[in-house]
């Protein structure tokens, strides 16, 4: 099982293996930090859902605040309720038409129909207007937004996640002294039809501006298909050429060599991204000139809005180019649940402490202590594994050992497996 082999630790290595007490770790300094939430006031569930899980497992100690941002207004009802759920201060923002909706210099009327003709091709979410202002706010706007403003660092939470593992450490401190600027726990594939023509953009900019991969592009391109070997007229196996005159008649002899449609310098996309709904992130990275220059080339495309980009590739391929293998981190002891895809670790060997009851308020009494003895009772520890009181769902498998996954693309980079 994937989800058990070690990775090479030569550029990234998980900060902590097993449990903390998180009583001493509470005593550190706080960074400049916060939880970044978009949601509309229909996703209260989902929100609720999801700070429930992230206090349960890590912020019961950390207290970091959140700042929820909306391209409507919150009502009442939705503040009330969420502050309620958080340990730490909460904000609420609107995100203005300035950062969502169309920019000044595309056709609403041109733009509105390519969405529309996304929806009647059936590429997932792409004739939803929302979700393409969505994408692209989170891929050049989020970072700009009044209320990040006093922020360096954030972590994305997304309504309707789980997590599985208790984080009894401060990730970003540990992002911090680890001089890291990213970090993921899921890779996967994009789907291809939301992204046709993304990598050509992407890497014209990489070469427009003479840049050289630090080791992190590799992981978004696809292998150099090997040229044949040639072999020797005494092996065996040597198959003498065709006759000239059978070469010439042969139609497809003189034909060029197939180009590859969304190749670029003879690179193409792999499809593989971090999966942005979780990232924690260094905010100055996004706000830095090549970062703001990647993403106005790729924003003047229009691949936003005639294509369906996601912020995920955009965050990824923008890494590919400005970041190095070093500056990435794995965040392989998270236990994180999206929709149907999960990555869950197993529990560290001899790291464990004992469960540290969560009975907070907003919970009905017996289902309080219905929800506790649920935690309270963790998968069995094995070799390799790296998490702290992790309870997996079971009705999905691993990512790690699923098809579409990219973890083979980031060991590669990474460092390769340190073991079988």
């Amino acid at each position: 099982m994937l989800a058990n082999r070690k990775i090479s630790e030569e550029h990234d290595k998980v900060f902590v293996t097993g449990c903390l007490d998180p009583k001493e770790e509470v005593n550190k300094p706080r960074a400049n930090a916060a939880f970044v939430v978009l949601a509309r006031n229909k996703e209260l569930d989902g929100v609720i859902q999801s700070v429930k899980s992230i206090e349960r497992h890590f912020n019961r100690w950390f207290h970091y605040p959140y700042v929820f941002l909306n391209d409507g207004e919150f009502n009442q009802t939705f503040k009330d309720i969420v502050r309620n759920y958080t340990s730490g201060t909460v904000e609420f923002g609107r995100v203005g038409p300035d950062m969502w909706g169309y920019p000044d210099w595309i056709d609403p009327k041109v733009a509105k129909e390519g969405i529309a003709k996304q929806g009647d091709a059936a590429v997932m979410y792409g004739g939803l207007e929302s979700y393409h202002a969505m994408c692209r706010f989170y891929s050049g706007f989020f970072y700009k937004h009044p209320l990040l403003a006093k922020y360096e660092w954030y972590w994305r939470l997304e309504p309707e996640i789980k997590y599985f593992c208790d984080i009894t450490y401060d990730p970003f401190l540990h992002m911090i002294e680890n001089n890291k600027t990213y970090g993921f726990t899921i890779a996967v594939k994009e789907l291809r039809e939301t992204v046709p023509n993304i990598f050509r953009y992407a890497s014209a900019y990489k070469r427009l501006n003479n840049i050289t991969s630090q080791g992190l592009w590799e992981m978004f391109v696809e292998p150099p298909t090997q040229p044949p070997v040639e072999v020797p007229e005494n092996d065996p196996n040597y198959k003498p050429p065709l006759p000239e005159e059978i070469m010439r008649t042969d139609p497809g002899h003189t034909s060029l060599p197939e180009i590859h449609p969304e190749a670029m310098e003879g690179e193409s996309y792999n499809m593989c991204h971090f999966w942005s709904n979780f990232e924690i992130a260094k905010l100055s990275w996004f706000r830095s000139k090549e970062y703001e220059d990647f993403f106005e080339m790729m924003d003047r495309s229009g691949g936003f809005w005639m294509e369906r980009w996601g912020d995920a590739p955009i965050h990824s391929l923008a890494a590919g180019i400005l970041l190095g293998v070093k500056d990435i981190h794995y965040f392989r002891d998270f236990g994180y649940r999206h929709t149907t895809i999960q990555h869950c670790p197993a529990n560290a060997p001899a790291r464990q402490l004992p469960h540290e009851p969560f009975l907070e308020k907003t919970t009905p009494e017996n289902k309080r202590e219905e929800e506790d003895q649920y935690w309270a009772q963790w998968d069995e520890e094995k070799e390799n594994g790296v998490g702290c009181r992790c309870r997996c769902d079971t009705d999905i498998v691993d990512v790690e050992g699923k098809e579409g996954s990219c973890l083979a693309e980031w060991v590669d980079v990474a460092g390769g497996w340190a073991s079988p």
